[in-house]
């Protein structure tokens, strides 16, 4: 176990994995991230700005929710993040539906079996083989 500082209070705790931040500044995150949920679904059209205002958290911390595809905004919002590839416009997430499918069709031909002939020439040789005796 990892022992660190805490990025919000300073005090020391046991750090097993995600954020730098102990427990109890976990649980005040995640109380903080409830009620901006909450706000979020009762006033719709307010921007990143607004929000974090009006919930006493910062803009950053809201986008990286967002991000983190934790919270999302409605298509009526005009809130809204760039695309990490393309720059396009999204309301969760780091990349568009587009850059998605293109991330998985590259990945999938990555997994695709290679019928080349270096390949064949490869699965033969390495055969198991076997001495009658």
């Amino acid at each position: 176990m990892e022992v660190r500082t805490c990025k919000q209070c300073k005090r020391l705790f046991n750090y097993l994995a995600g954020p730098s931040i102990c427990g109890s500044c976990k649980e005040v995150l995640e109380k903080k991230f409830a009620e901006v949920k909450e706000y979020v679904r009762e006033h719709p059209a307010d921007g990143i700005n607004e929000v974090a205002a009006a919930n006493d958290v910062s803009a950053n911390q809201i986008r990286r929710w967002i991000r983190e595809e934790r919270l999302a905004f409605s298509d009526a919002s005009n809130v809204g993040l760039d695309c990490e590839s393309c720059g396009k416009l999204i309301k969760s997430g780091r990349l568009c539906m587009e850059c998605k499918e293109k991330l998985m069709g590259a990945v999938d031909d990555m997994y695709k079996p290679d019928d080349s002939i270096v390949a064949k020439k490869h699965r033969e040789a390495a055969r198991m083989r076997f001495v009658d005796r």
